[in-house]
């Protein structure tokens, strides 16, 4: 848990707080294609990725569609499901060996009314995953693949030197073909 550690610490929280803070989170380890989340049923956690990444994806024409992937030093969360307490949408699993420090809907309501600050981090938190969310779709309508993938390559670059290709192509909605075709055109 030494990440989530120094993440909350980053943050400015120390003391009593912060030692609330850890207590709340769980560390727990994955396997390689152990899953985190699957569709259907209910996200009970969110948490800080430790390490190794997590592929959020759902089956379409019997094929996975991959939306994100969660890498090292970010937030996981199943947002529909764990907010509204509804069965996933997706499935979430490991794509290495990792670990992730979880907490559970009850001990963030619990840190959420107990430190104003902790309240303050959470609705940011929650704030900038709606603003993901509400980018990707307005880019997936709006921008050509190769937009997407320049605005990628822009905002959010270490992504590109730890996601596996197959799935950065599904996120950007090509195929691994087509991604090799732009990334040869954008050199």
């Amino acid at each position: 848990m030494r990440k989530v550690q120094s993440y909350f610490e980053s943050l400015g929280f120390s003391g009593k707080d912060l030692e609330k803070i850890l207590n709340a989170f769980e560390l727990r380890h994955f396997s390689k294609n152990d899953f985190l989340v699957e569709e259907g049923k209910i996200s009970r956690h969110i948490g800080l990725v430790e390490s190794g990444m997590f592929q959020y994806y759902v089956i379409k024409d019997g094929e996975e569609v991959t939306s994100y992937v969660s890498i090292e030093n970010t937030f996981f969360a199943s947002v529909y499901s764990f907010i509204g307490e509804k069965p996933a949408l997706e499935n979430v699993k490991a794509l290495t060996d990792s670990s992730i420090s979880l907490i559970s809907k009850t001990n963030l309501k619990m840190l959420v009314a107990e430190i104003p600050a902790f309240k303050d981090f959470y609705i940011g938190l929650l704030e900038a995953s709606i603003c993901g969310i509400d980018a990707s779709r307005h880019d997936l309508i709006v921008l050509t693949a190769e937009q997407r993938y320049e605005k990628l390559l822009k905002t959010e670059p270490h992504l590109l030197q730890h996601i596996p290709l197959q799935h950065l192509a599904s996120m950007l909605g090509v195929t691994p073909r087509h991604l090799s075709r732009i990334r040869n055109k954008i050199r």
